[in-house]
C-alpha cells in the first residue's frame, strides 16, 4: 500500500542530467532552452536597435507602475511569508537535513562560502545605496517612511531602520527559498541544477517537458536582463566616480569602456571557474570591503558606534509597521521604495539563489538558513550604520556637499560623503575598485548560473559556453547604453521588475514543493 510519503516521492524519475543536450561547436546545451533563450535575446537586441528608447521606457514603466500599484499587498505579504518560512526551517526538525546527504562534505570553507554568497547577493547594492538611501529618507527626497516628518530626529532614526528593513531579512529570505530548494533537489535527489527541478513533486515528469522549458527560459531571461541592467547602472556609477576623482568626463564612451573592462575580467574569472575565479575575487573583495568599513567607522567612531543600536532598534521597532501594506499613508514612499525593492529582489532570485545553491553542498538546512538569513543581516547592520549614520550626521551638521546640497546624484552620494573625510581621494579610489570588482563577481557568477540552466542543469560545462554568456551580458549592457543611454537601461530595469509578478507565484509554490521534498528525506 502506498504511503503518504511515497505519493510525493521524487526518487522514481528516470531522467538523466543532460539527456536532451546537443553537443556542437564546443558547446553542450539543452534543447530547446538554449536555442529559444538565444533567439529571444537576439530579438530583444534588434528591437532595442530599431526602437525609440524613450518610448520603450514609457511603456515598460507603465507596466511596472501598474504592477507595483495593484499588487503591492501581494509583494509584501509574500515577502513576510518567505521570512517566516525560512526562520521556521531553522527551528524545525527539517533543519537536520544535510544538503547532499548525511555523508556530504563541504566544498568551501565557511569564510569563502559567506564571501561568495554575500558578493553575489548584496555587495554592489550596499556600495550604491548605503549613503544615498538613508539620506533620501531623512530629507524626504522621495517621500519618508511611515510619513514621518523629514529632517527631524525621528526621521534620522527611521531612515536607518527603513534602510535596514530593505536590506535585511526579507531579501535574504527570498534568495534563501530559491537557493535551498535548488540545492536540495540537486544534491539530495540527483535532479539537474535548474529551476524546473524544484517543481518535480508538483509536476512530476512533466517538468522535463514544456512546462519545465518555460520555467527555465523565463529564469534565463530574468537573470540575464537583471544582470545587464546592473552592469549598465554600475558602469554609470563607476564612471561618475572616476569623473569625480580624476576629472575624466563620464560620457557614454567612458561607461562602455567600464563595461568592456568588467566583461573582460569576468570572462577571465569565468574561464578559471568558481575556485580560481569567483572564490578568489569574492575573498579579495570582502577583505577590501571590511578594510573600507573599518576605516570609515574609525574616522567617525562616535557616530558609527552610536548608529548601530539606533539602526537595530529602529529596524525591530518598525518591522511590523513597514511589513504591513494596508492603510498606509506613505504611498509614494512605500510604492517607490519597498514594493520596488521586493520586486527587484524577486526578479534577481533565480540568479542569486542558484549561485548560492551551487556552492552550498555539505551544509545542513539549519546552518544554511542561519548563514543566508542572519549573518548577512548582521553584516548589513554594521555597513548601513557606519555609512548611513555618517552621511546623515553630515547632513544634520551641514558638513560637505551632502550637508549643503543633500542628494544631487545617487551614484555620487558615497563619493560626496568621502569628500568630508580624511584621505577622501584614497577612499574614493578604493570605492571605485570595490564597485568594479563587485560587478565582476556578479557578472561571472551570473554567467555560471545562466550556463547551468541552458546546459540542462549540468554543473560543469565547456569553457566556450561559459565565455559566451559572460560576453552576452556585457554586450547587452553596452548596446543599450550606446543606443539609448540611461533611458534604455531604465527601460530594461522596468522590464526586469515586471517579471517579478509571475515569479512571486513561482516562489510561493517553491515553498510547498520544498516541504513535499523534505517529507521524502530520511533525516531522523
Amino acid at each position: 500500500m502506498m504511503s503518504k510519503h511515497d505519493k510525493y516521492s521524487i526518487d522514481n524519475t528516470d531522467y538523466t542530467v543532460g539527456q536532451d543536450n546537443i553537443q556542437k561547436w564546443g558547446f553542450d546545451v539543452h534543447n530547446p532552452v538554449f536555442g529559444i533563450s538565444v533567439a529571444l535575446i537576439a530579438l530583444f537586441l534588434i528591437a532595442a536597435l530599431v526602437s525609440d528608447a524613450a518610448t520603450a521606457k514609457a511603456v515598460l514603466n507603465g507596466v511596472k507602475n501598474s504592477i507595483i500599484n495593484n499588487f503591492d499587498a501581494l509583494f509584501l505579504w509574500s515577502g513576510n511569508i518567505f521570512v517566516v518560512f525560512c526562520l521556521g526551517l531553522i527551528f524545525s526538525p527539517y533543519g537536520k537535513i544535510r544538503i547532499g546527504g548525511k555523508e556530504a562534505e563541504k566544498d568551501y570553507s565557511r569564510m569563502s562560502w559567506l564571501s561568495m554568497l554575500f558578493a553575489a547577493g548584496m555587495g554592489i547594492g550596499l556600495m550604491f545605496w548605503s549613503v544615498a538611501e538613508p539620506v533620501a529618507y531623512y530629507t524626504g527626497w522621495y517621500g519618508t517612511p511611515l510619513g514621518v516628518e523629514a529632517n527631524t530626529p525621528e526621521a534620522a532614526k527611521l531612515a536607518l531602520g527603513a534602510t535596514m528593513y530593505h536590506w535585511g531579512f526579507h531579501p535574504w529570505a527570498i534568495y534563501g527559498v530559491v537557493a535551498l530548494s535548488l540545492a536540495f533537489f540537486t544534491y539530495n535527489k540527483g535532479l539537474p541544477l535548474s529551476i524546473r527541478s524544484i517543481f518535480y513533486p508538483i509536476l512530476g515528469d512533466r517538468v522535463w517537458g514544456w512546462p519545465g522549458h518555460v520555467i527555465d527560459i523565463f529564469s534565463v531571461l530574468a537573470t540575464l536582463f537583471g544582470l545587464a541592467t546592473s552592469l549598465g547602472l554600475g558602469a554609470q556609477q563607476a564612471a561618475s566616480g572616476i569623473e569625480h576623482v580624476f576629472g575624466i568626463e563620464s560620457d557614454i564612451g567612458m561607461q562602455i569602456g567600464v563595461i568592456v573592462v568588467v566583461t573582460l575580467l569576468a570572462v577571465f574569472s569565468v574561464a578559471r571557474g568558481i575556485d580560481g575565479g569567483v572564490k578568489l575575487l569574492s575573498n579579495i573583495n570582502m577583505l577590501v570591503a571590511v578594510a573600507l568599513l573599518v576605516f570609515v567607522a574609525l574616522v567617525g567612531f562616535a557616530v558609527s558606534m552610536g548608529s548601530i543600536p539606533t539602526t537595530v532598534s529602529a529596524y525591530l521597532d518598525n518591522f511590523v509597521a513597514l511589513s504591513n501594506p494596508h492603510g498606509r499613508e506613505d504611498q509614494t514612499w512605500f510604492h517607490g521604495w519597498t514594493v520596488f525593492y521586493w520586486a527587484w529582489w524577486i526578479s534577481w532570485s533565480p540568479f542569486v539563489g542558484m549561485f548560492i545553491a551551487r556552492i552550498s553542498k555539505g551544509r545542513t538546512v539549519r546552518e544554511f538558513m542561519t548563514a543566508v538569513l542572519i549573518v548577512p543581516t548582521m553584516v548589513t547592520v554594521l555597513w548601513m550604520s557606519t555609512f548611513g549614520g555618517q552621511a546623515i550626521d553630515q547632513v544634520i551638521n551641514g558638513v560637505g556637499s551632502l550637508g549643503e546640497n543633500g542628494i544631487t546624484e545617487v551614484p555620487l552620494a558615497m563619493f560626496q560623503m568621502f569628500d568630508a573625510l580624511p584621505f577622501s581621494t584614497l577612499l574614493s579610489v578604493i570605492a571605485i575598485v570595490l564597485v568594479m570588482v563587485f560587478f565582476i563577481t556578479s557578472s561571472d557568477s551570473g554567467s555560471l548560473v545562466i550556463d547551468n540552466i541552458t546546459s540542462g542543469g549540468k554543473i560543469d560545462s565547456p569553457l566556450p559556453q561559459r565565455v559566451f554568456w559572460a560576453t552576452v551580458e556585457g554586450a547587452i549592457a553596452a548596446v543599450l547604453l550606446w543606443v539609448g543611454g540611461t533611458q534604455a537601461i531604465e527601460a530594461l530595469q522596468a522590464g526586469a521588475i515586471s517579471t517579478a509578478l509571475p515569479f512571486t507565484f513561482i516562489l510561493l509554490l517553491m515553498c510547498v514543493s520544498l516541504i513535499l521534498g523534505f517529507r521524502t528525506e530520511r533525516f531522523r
